[in-house]
């Protein structure tokens, strides 16, 4: 009855829409994003695996990454080049690997012109000025009339291509990264001629390439258009323009619907893959805008978590469908479990951008922090990872953080039966200390999706019981798998507390969130220093958690800047907007040497001259130590063991997903 009653109260999500000669038979739309998937310019394997198990999760609407049109667009190593016929072949797998389970699927192509490098291509950057990019700083070469209808040309030969291919529509990518929004944005166009000035001109190449797409294309195939509502740089376009602009594009009758986006990728690229720390549905204000203005349908994008939020923005006619992305990468059944009812089942989405948008950065391939199969699904297929076994086994787990969970998941999704031990009152390990964090909270959500996982596969929970040899010795299990974490560790340079007793206000972060370690308060003004050397959100977020009780905070670190790697998860702006509001103190280059009678001291090491502080409290950001003391014991004692996550090397939570994933599986 419980699940009658979620299906009836989607009352717009399940509803078919046309896209031209295109009928989705819901509103959920697999928008178009970065994977790295491509080998020498060629969709693969992967791709189609990856499009396909989102397709058969019940998605509406599928939307590839961008198809370069042209060898001056080569801005990252993995992208799929288009204008080449050998990427054919590769498409025709992917549209045949999603139209077996009769989902449409559109390619996205593109040109990204100045938000691009010469480092692949050896070619100069084209833009329609002479404007460096911000991130890539290259000045490029502004394309001549031959060079814009030789662009033209190269957009008109992709959509060929991917007709050929099999695809059922094709969007044209004027967003984030383009040449047309180059042209579109007043920041980017400097031109005097008829591409520049007006709007109507800026809008003029867009124009010309929508008739060359739809000459090639014919009415056999839907047409979109993506546009940027606001890019959120001086100058640039703003939502009253881009309005004007989606009016442009249905006025020409050739195309078949408008999808939105926000920000530029190469200057605010934190609004347009938004992390947790930016609320859901943030950028609906700009399809809302173009929806009042146009008859075409607007598909809206804006950090969606489930699919309530998504149905609240088809009934409030923000939007007419929504895309999904993240939600999907995290659970590819995320629409066919909605639709079931079973909301408690989707595994949410966490917007931590640790393995989707991070492992971009990094020049990897997609993956996601709690779901081991993200990218990896063919190589699930082929070593059978949901087959049951036929010899049971009794197995305990050692520690409920999420090493431990996903451990248990894959072991009892075998068939196995599962004891999970936990020396806590709760699971979740350091996850769940993460989580205790205010703006930090929906990282918890990787505990509440591992939990429902275990208890719809059976798992047994021990609260309040730690593992020791004795229990494995009463308890018999077959095989043990250790997940018991890692614990801080005390750095040489802060005095021994038997001797100084200035040594005890030294703790670390862990203390700080948990609450065992209390400082602060309302006006109390304690100075704090936050030792970081991790260069994660530990530090960071722990000083927002101190400046927020009243505590004057510095965080020192020996990087160059403060939270290095949340460059990668497109945390760093804001993390410096919050700092910069809150009064937190950010110092680099700095080596902590020593804390005794009070006094740190601290190496500046590009000039070798010694610092000094006088904090009230010291808070330590730095690695920890894997606690392996119960899996030496158990392996010496000949017991059939394994360990996994932070005891075998302190790591972050994709790790241990990974590691639990593996030893739960393999037995």
């Amino acid at each position: 009855m419980r699940r009658s009653v979620y299906v009836v109260g989607y009352r717009y999500l399940w509803t078919p829409l046309e896209l031209g000669p295109v009928t989705t038979r819901n509103r959920i739309v697999f928008s178009a994003h970065l994977t790295n998937y491509a080998r020498d310019g060629k969709p693969t394997e992967q791709h189609a695996d990856y499009y396909a198990a989102r397709a058969a999760g019940g998605a509406g609407l599928i939307i590839t990454e961008e198809h370069s049109t042209h060898p001056t667009d080569w801005p990252y190593e993995k992208l799929i080049h288009g204008f080449h016929r050998d990427v054919i072949p590769g498409y025709k797998r992917i549209t045949d690997a999603v139209h077996r389970h009769r989902v449409p699927i559109f390619a996205q192509i593109n040109h990204n012109g100045g938000q691009a490098s010469s480092m692949f291509s050896r070619l100069p950057v084209w833009a329609p000025s002479a404007v460096a990019d911000p991130l890539f700083r290259e000045v490029p070469k502004a394309v001549t009339h031959a060079e814009i209808d030789e662009i033209i040309a190269g957009y008109a030969l992709v959509a060929e291509h991917c007709a050929e291919g099999g695809f059922d529509g094709i969007e044209l990518q004027c967003s984030h990264s383009s040449i047309v929004r180059g042209f579109l944005s007043p920041a980017t166009n400097r031109r005097t001629d008829e591409y520049g000035g007006s709007l109507v001109n800026r809008a003029r190449i867009l124009v010309d390439i929508v008739a060359a797409v739809r000459n090639v294309i014919g009415n056999r195939l839907a047409l979109g258009v993506r546009l940027c509502g606001d890019e959120f740089i001086d100058g640039g376009t703003t939502i009253d323009e881009a309005v004007e602009v989606a009016k442009i594009v249905e006025a020409t009758g050739q195309v078949d619907y408008i999808n939105t986006s926000i920000g530029v990728a190469t200057a605010s690229l934190f609004m347009i893959e938004a992390s947790m720390h930016i609320p859901p549905g943030y950028a609906m204000f700009i399809p809302a805008a173009i929806r009042k203005a146009v008859d075409l349908p607007v598909v809206g994008v804006g950090r969606f978590k489930d699919p309530l939020q998504a149905e609240r923005a088809l009934a409030e006619g923000q939007c007419d469908l929504v895309g999904i992305v993240r939600g999907q990468i995290a659970d590819a059944d995320f629409a066919i479990k909605a639709r079931a009812g079973a909301t408690d089942e989707i595994r949410l989405c966490l917007s931590c951008n640790q393995e989707c948008v991070g492992r971009m950065g990094l020049n990897r391939w997609l993956g996601c922090i709690e779901n081991p199969r993200t990218g990896r699904e063919n190589e699930w297929r082929v070593n059978n990872h949901l087959a049951i076994t036929a010899k049971p086994k009794k197995v305990m787990v050692a520690g409920a953080g999420p090493a431990g969970l996903q451990a248990a998941i894959a072991a009892a999704r075998k068939g196995h039966q599962v004891t999970v031990y936990e020396k806590e009152p709760v699971a979740g390990g350091q996850v769940r200390i993460a989580a205790s964090v205010p703006n930090r909270a929906e990282f918890g959500d990787m505990i509440r999706n591992q939990l429902a996982e275990c208890n719809r596969l059976g798992v047994s929970f021990v609260y309040g019981s730690g593992v020791w040899p004795g229990l494995v010795e009463e308890t018999k299990p077959d095989h043990v798998i250790v997940a018991t974490g890692a614990e801080p560790s005390r750095p040489g340079w802060v005095a021994d507390a038997s001797t100084d007793e200035t040594a005890n206000r030294v703790c670390d972060v862990r203390a700080i969130l948990d609450g065992s370690a209390l400082m602060g308060g309302p006006q109390s003004g304690d100075s704090v220093v936050v030792i970081d050397e991790i260069g994660f959100h530990h530090a960071t977020s722990t000083a927002e958690v101190l400046a927020d009780r009243g505590c004057n905070v510095e965080i020192v670190t020996p990087g160059m800047v403060v939270g290095q790697d949340l460059g990668i998860t497109l945390d760093m702006e804001n993390w410096w907007m919050r700092a910069g509001a809150k009064g937190i103190v950010q110092s680099t280059d700095l080596v902590p040497m020593g804390f005794a009678n009070g006094e740190l001291t601290l190496l500046h090491h590009p000039t070798g001259v010694n610092q000094t502080r006088r904090p009230d409290w010291v808070v330590l950001a730095v690695p920890p130590s894997p606690v392996e003391w119960l899996y030496n014991d158990l392996k010496n004692a000949g017991v059939s063991v394994e360990r996994v996550g932070d005891c075998v090397a302190p790591r972050r939570a994709h790790a241990a997903v990974v590691d639990g994933e593996r030893a739960g599986s393999s037995i």
